[in-house]
């Protein structure tokens, strides 16, 4: 087992940080190809503007890659299927039917009524009702030889004609091999119909003797020409080999293309061939120098994120799983990428790299700001990978920006559907502007619509599916889990109500409480909803020593020492934890837990203990909570929350200016405690939190009228039965 410290350290070690960081450059940097440059492709139309092009080697010109893939394709497509004559098959096939003749013919004149044979016992019958007219049976048994010999000559096909997709094949018998029609043979599945056909052929009319024929012949039929898949292979990739590869050659100190000249198709294919001739030359010396260089391009694109991530995000920069989370979305779509590229086709199937779908889900798992900023560096990545694409790098830019905008505030996981839309909108306004800017047509600019719609409709299905792989891979805590978190009928939370009903009625009203009020001050209302909802669940444990679920006026506390007491007291922060870790709440939510109370003094008790045993005598750090303080807004929030809700409820004044000034006093007695130093809670989101607390604990304390013929009603009456 791996020790907690172990863990620790692997967390959040700086090493193992920076070896993520770099292992990631590498993987990505060898899915750009190699000998490729990552120098713009140039297009057709374009104006070459840099010196004339010579060539200093003599290289083959080679044919675009679509067109030879095409080529080679309908090379493929003549190719007939071959199948093999199974001459051996026949023979064995109408021997056996001789000799099962004979078999029959014995079983029919036995004295034996019984079915030795492998016909049903229906046909058996019809056959024995021709034992009178040996004649006839033996005419027929000779028959089916005929027929079983007509039917392996013709050929009986192993597979369907559909499935062949040709009107001839090649038949092969020995050495032999030609062209026949598949007409010519007999597809297995209509076996049926072609011995129904050759029986009848024979004059026969009575349809049960016909039933028993073809049952009996059947049992001798299997198809004889059978289809090779290997041959067929092997045809089909010997005439791929003889498609030639090039047009042409260009001879060293040949002009490739001169300076100003148009971009056109035939001068793309030579100045690409060239730069492949050029590749295949290169040393590894040079190779090596290439992929330093794409490191290094690739590690400035990063390199502004990783900045980011550790002046703003400490969170995330400090947890190593979280910075691999966020390595791995780049190299998966990075992936992705590579393999979009080594796909030779002219349809703009690049716009099914799923670029939205990174930004979408590190906003989900982060925040907005990670979702965006993440997704400006994978673009640029992507680019790239794509040869310097400006125009694709932009566009999943604005698209991605748009993805990580519909998911900022997501409240369930439904909400992750409603992108599609944006997504789109991204896409087509990006690939419109680029496409109207370069005087594309409208051919190519609906083929890419096409494709990016669907990206669009495929990135909310992809996300909500990762979500929930990344959410148990990397125990990481979204608001999507927070929010299932917020059930009522969740086992705790039920547990909490059956086993601690006053705990769990002052949880829920804190619940609504900090949530409101962390709007206001810019935390995550979620989170510290969530977290008001559990901070106490160590209380179901023994419920009965606190006061708020103490039925009557009896306190146990009052018989029992106060370093008892405070033990007692104390200890419902551990079992919570305990709780929490058995119920597999997330770490965010068990740390409101102990900092809810941060290294608060159990006043009670500690002013109990300096009356029993002089002030002297008592040190007042015993009788503090184990902590830590709170550490975030939503911790600290909840700590504030719990003084000032359990106060307010136990006073019966309900004067506006002494709730305000309970609260007021509350506060300021944590902030002096020093309870809230570790927490980023400023000036002003202290002050937002006096105001919200007054105005919901003030709704929540309000005076009731009292109704009619209330005394009367609390005091004890009659029973009745």
């Amino acid at each position: 087992m791996i020790s907690s410290k172990l863990k620790s350290n692997l967390k959040t070690s700086r090493r193992i940080k920076v070896l993520i960081v770099l292992l990631t450059i590498l993987v990505i940097t060898f899915f750009i190809p190699k000998g490729e440059s990552i120098e713009s492709e140039v297009k057709v139309g374009e104006i070459w503007v840099q010196d004339d092009l010579i060539a200093s080697k003599t290289f083959e010109v080679l044919k675009d890659p679509v067109q030879y893939e095409n080529e080679k394709k309908n090379a493929e497509l003549k190719i007939l299927p071959v199948f093999l004559r199974n001459t051996s098959l026949e023979k064995l096939m109408i021997d056996s039917l001789s000799n099962y003749n004979k078999i029959l013919l014995e079983n029919i004149y036995s004295n034996s009524i019984i079915n030795k044979t492998n016909l049903s016992d229906k046909s058996f019958q019809i056959f024995l009702k021709l034992k009178s007219k040996k004649n006839n049976i033996i005419k027929l048994l000779d028959l089916s030889k005929i027929i079983l010999k007509d039917i392996y000559d013709k050929g009986i096909l192993d597979v369907t004609r559909k499935e062949i997709k040709k009107d001839s094949i090649q038949l092969r018998l020995k050495n032999i091999q030609r062209a026949v029609p598949i007409d010519n043979f007999i597809e297995y599945d209509k076996i049926n119909e072609y011995l129904i056909y050759k029986i009848r052929a024979e004059v026969i009319s009575d349809t049960e003797i016909e039933n028993a024929l073809k049952e009996y012949i059947s049992l001798f039929i299997k198809p004889n020409i059978v289809f090779s898949l290997g041959l067929t292979e092997d045809y089909k990739n010997l005439a791929k080999q003889k498609i030639p590869r090039n047009i042409g050659i260009i001879n060293e100190n040949e002009r490739i293309i001169a300076k100003h000249d148009r971009i056109t198709p035939e001068a793309k294919l030579k100045i690409d061939s060239y730069r492949i001739a050029k590749g295949d030359e290169r040393t590894f010396f040079v190779d090596l120098l290439q992929i330093i260089g794409i490191y290094l391009h690739l590690l400035l694109l990063v390199l502004p994120f990783i900045i980011y991530i550790y002046l703003f995000r400490k969170k995330i920069f400090e947890d190593n799983l979280k910075i691999t989370l966020i390595a791995i979305n780049f190299i998966l779509i990075s992936y992705l990428t590579f393999l979009i590229n080594s796909i030779k086709t002219s349809l703009p199937i690049e716009y099914l790299i799923f670029v939205p779908v990174s930004s979408m889900l590190l906003t989900i798992l982060f925040d907005s700001r990670v979702g965006f900023y993440s997704n400006v560096v994978l673009s640029l990545i992507v680019g790239a990978l794509r040869g310097n694409d400006y125009t694709f790098a932009a566009t999943n830019i604005i698209t991605g920006g748009l993805a990580a905008y519909t998911v900022r505030d997501i409240k369930n996981r439904t909400q992750i559907f409603r992108s599609f839309l944006y997504i789109f909108i991204g896409y087509a306004l990006s690939i419109m502007a680029f496409g109207f800017e370069r005087y594309q047509s409208i051919s190519e600019i609906i083929y890419s619509l096409a494709f990016s719609s669907t990206n669009a409709l495929l990135s909310p299905v992809i996300t909500y599916g990762l979500i929930i792989f990344f959410e148990k891979i990397f125990n990481t805590t979204t608001d999507l889990t927070l929010l299932e978190l917020t059930d009522l009928n969740s086992p705790l939370l039920k547990d909490l109500a059956k086993n601690a009903p006053g705990t769990f009625s002052h949880s829920i009203a804190m619940g609504t409480l900090v949530e409101t009020t962390a709007e206001a001050i810019g935390a995550n209302p979620i989170l510290a909803r969530v977290g008001a909802y559990y901070h106490d669940i160590g209380k179901m444990i023994e419920p009965g020593i606190f006061v708020e679920n103490q039925i009557d006026t009896h306190n146990i506390h009052e018989n029992i020492s106060p370093e008892k007491s405070r033990d007692i007291i104390v200890a419902h922060v551990e079992k919570g934890i305990e709780l929490g870790q058995k119920y597999k709440l997330p770490n965010e939510i068990i740390d409101f837990i102990p900092m809810h109370h941060g290294t608060m003094v159990l006043t009670y008790f500690y002013e109990k203990a300096k009356n029993l045993y002089g002030e002297t005598n008592v040190n007042i750090d015993e009788y503090r909570y184990p902590g830590p303080k709170p550490k975030t807004k939503e911790t600290a929030l909840v700590m504030l929350a719990d003084a000032c809700e359990s106060t307010i409820r136990s006073i019966e004044e309900t004067d506006t200016q002494v709730i305000e000034n309970v609260i007021n006093n509350l506060i300021n007695s944590r902030i002096e405690d020093g309870q809230l130093d570790e927490s980023p809670l400023t000036f002003n989101d202290i002050k937002k939190i006096k105001e919200s607390f007054f105005n919901i604990l003030i709704g929540l304390h309000h005076r009731r009228i009292r109704y009619p013929n209330q005394d009367e009603m609390e005091t004890k009456g009659e029973e009745k039965l």
